[in-house]
């Protein structure tokens, strides 16, 4: 069978996810659980914003997943003069042939790295927004389809941090998740230091566990994890519930919802299940819907974090009861 071509069950993607969190985990220390939320947002076939403060290993992440999943990978540093055509690519006039031709930006990858995406205008920033939804680049009239697969990390400082544009909302949407690290603890920050150390150079190269062929099976193979109807019913009622809080002035849109069913297809796997219960919703709520979340003005004079209210929607929402059996899990047929 070509590799194009290959199917796997949802068990295998399982095994194969482990696998690729224990080679990045080689590099990256004791992050163990944003790590699984930034391939949930990968094998979901998404976009993941990895925004905390400078230094806590954001970059670093985004080129350990790039060579643990076999990808094509590049790696675009946002600045204030950054131009749109700097992300797409632009044509150029070629002399010898006396006519304009195109030469690609960095975005024709597998995966991007959209280092400090909040340093750059919003006009820049937007330039991403189609390679993103539509997975095309239009140049001067001119349609250029993305190789399959692309994804974009996004790196972003926090908006309070000296030189950062906040992004759009729109652009905000069209990441499945945001992730944040926060500062190692103690023995991990003096891991980190060992590490270094034995190696005796800067940097940290992990082999290859999968391709990008592997990995579109591996995405493939989500649309077999079971979503009962009233996980479906729960998942709509969360974020609707985003759009009627108190503090919040436009909640999560229906792109919302559907983040909250990707990622808990993937969150189901990695609990060695072919079907979404309840708990796995909530394990990535917080990712999926606080950066949807705009919340009145008056709330963030007094601080009150997108997150808390995703907390106060879960505590609010009554979870159903799931009675599914996992069909690999149990040795057998589902009831």
């Amino acid at each position: 069978m070509n590799d194009v071509d290959r199917t796997i069950a949802p068990a295998e993607v399982g095994h194969l996810a482990r696998a690729v969190l224990d080679a990045v985990g080689t590099v990256v220390v004791g992050k163990r659980d944003a790590l699984e939320l930034v391939l949930a947002g990968i094998l979901a076939g998404g976009h993941v914003l990895l925004e905390d403060l400078p230094g806590l290993g954001k970059t670093l992440t985004a080129r350990s997943f790039a060579q643990a999943l076999g990808l094509d990978f590049r790696r675009l540093q946002f600045t204030p003069d950054l131009l749109p055509a700097d992300v797409t690519g632009s044509f150029l006039y070629d002399q010898r042939n006396g006519d304009f031709t195109f030469r690609a930006g960095p975005v024709f990858t597998n995966l991007l790295l959209a280092d400090e995406i909040n340093r750059t205008p919003p006009k820049t920033q937007s330039a991403l927004l189609e390679a993103m939804q539509e997975k095309q680049v239009s140049v001067e009239g001119v349609t250029y389809k993305l190789d399959e697969p692309f994804h974009v990390l996004a790196t972003a400082n926090p908006i309070e941090y000296e030189g950062t544009y906040p992004l759009p909302e729109a652009q905000l949407d069209r990441f499945l998740l945001r992730v944040s690290f926060g500062y190692p603890q103690h023995e991990e920050e003096w891991e980190v230091l060992r590490r270094r150390m034995s190696r005796r150079r800067e940097e940290a190269d992990i082999k290859a566990v999968v391709d990008a062929a592997t990995l579109r099976a591996m995405q493939a193979a989500l649309e077999d994890v079971v979503v009962e109807d009233s996980i479906g019913h729960y998942i709509v009622s969360l974020t609707a519930a985003t759009r009627e809080h108190p503090s919040v002035l436009v909640g999560a849109s229906p792109r919302g919802s559907l983040a909250l069913l990707l990622l808990a297809r993937v969150r189901a796997v990695f609990g060695g299940r072919d079907y979404v219960v309840p708990e796995d919703v909530k394990d990535v709520a917080a990712p999926a819907l606080a950066h949807r979340i705009t919340l009145r003005p008056e709330m963030w004079l007094r601080r009150v974090d997108p997150a808390f209210v995703v907390g106060e929607v879960l505590e609010a929402t009554p979870a159903p009861a799931s009675g599914a059996l996992p069909s690999y899990a149990a040795g057998g047929p589902r009831n």
